[in-house]
């Protein structure tokens, strides 16, 4: 059973660990808060005939993780929160004919979480096509770990950041059983 019982300075440790494999990590410190870190994953994928020249398609990829850790999750906070990472993501996305998709994710380190601030977690629904999803779409991601909860809760599209997230917190012990 997932305890989490560290504090949220660790908590973020393990997740910028878990993240630098394959994203770039900015910190922030006492500038940005609640902001403390975010993380920017870009890929791109193409196929060509002979040359790069001859590119037949090409698909571009990007997830932009907001990291926010404060002592009590509020609903108020939250929509500052969220409003905040809509607003960073939505200015790193170049929708083109190569776009595919962008994932924009908020994940909220707290040791309390009001109820209503819970509901917000729940109930966030943004997406966005471009020109009728011709040119990608958006999908927000919403993630709260709680310290001390058995559970992290997201909202309907975060439901694969969920087993990330206990995959990263476990321990191995606990994995393998």
């Amino acid at each position: 059973m997932l305890q989490l019982m560290c504090t949220r300075a660790e908590m973020l440790e393990k997740l910028i660990d878990a993240y630098s494999g394959y994203f770039d990590i900015e910190r922030y410190g006492e500038s940005r808060l609640p902001l403390a870190a975010s993380c920017h994953f870009h890929v791109r994928s193409a196929k060509y005939v002979l040359l790069k020249r001859a590119e037949l398609w090409s698909a571009e990829s990007n997830e932009h993780v907001y990291i926010f850790s404060v002592p009590e999750l509020t609903a108020e906070t939250y929509h500052v929160c969220e409003k905040m990472a809509y607003e960073e993501g939505m200015k790193l996305i170049h929708p083109d004919r190569n776009h595919m998709y962008t994932y924009i994710t908020a994940v909220f380190l707290c040791d309390a979480c009001t109820e209503e601030a819970k509901k917000c977690v729940r109930r966030c629904r943004i997406y966005k096509s471009f020109h009728f999803s011709l040119y990608g779409w958006m999908d927000f991601h919403t993630v709260l770990i709680q310290r001390g909860a058995n559970k992290i809760l997201t909202n309907p599209s975060g439901r694969d950041n969920a087993k990330l997230m206990k995959n990263i917190f476990m321990n191995k012990k606990e994995r393998r059983e």
